[in-house]
């Protein structure tokens, strides 16, 4: 009688355990570390942005279109304001490539280095955008004091009137429990 107790007794407590751990990974996710901040992307066309393969199909050339398969490459400043002449704290540089017919969407990855809010490195970041609505970009990887950071950034067009066009770029930053670096 007393074997055919163990295996309920067993299964009980192996249950519980697992219910048990499950809880425990669920909070993990409430303790993450996190950063937000915005910085000011300014692009100068053929001057830090360059079309460099022209497009095959669709819209011309504009302040928000290019045909697709345009592959264009960049390295901006990011700036703490709207004013181009603002502290630079950082500079994105990446590769975009149209493609929608419309010319207004492109998978876009890029490398952002960033020297703010007393942290240091990089994150890379790889997605869609859309050139005049507001886009989320995950961010794929880090360095430095972003290493394992996770999150996204989200990018806005403030201004996409003359030669300088000047994005809004947010960050939403998260460190997992495990990495060193980051918000204390």
């Amino acid at each position: 009688m007393a074997n055919s107790l163990h295996l309920p007794l067993f299964l009980l407590l192996s249950v519980l355990a697992a219910h048990k751990a499950l809880a425990s990974s669920h909070n993990h996710d409430q303790h993450l570390r996190s950063l937000h901040f915005s910085l000011f992307q300014h692009e100068t066309i053929n001057k830090t942005g360059y079309i460099v393969v022209d497009g095959v199909a669709g819209t011309g050339i504009s302040q928000t279109t290019t045909p697709f398969g345009t592959i264009f490459v960049f390295r901006d400043n990011m700036t703490t304001s709207l004013n181009d002449s603002s502290r630079v704290v950082g500079i994105a540089e990446g590769t975009s490539i149209t493609t929608s017919f419309d010319g207004l969407r492109s998978l876009s990855f890029a490398k952002i280095t960033l020297k703010t809010h007393g942290y240091e490195g990089s994150v890379s970041i790889l997605g869609v955008v859309h050139n005049t609505k507001p886009a989320d970009l995950p961010i794929a990887g880090g360095t430095g004091d972003f290493m394992f950071v996770q999150g996204y950034v989200r990018s806005s067009p403030v201004d996409l009137r003359g030669l300088t066009v000047v994005y809004k770029i947010e960050f939403h930053l998260y460190w997992p429990p495990y990495a060193t670096n980051g918000p204390k």
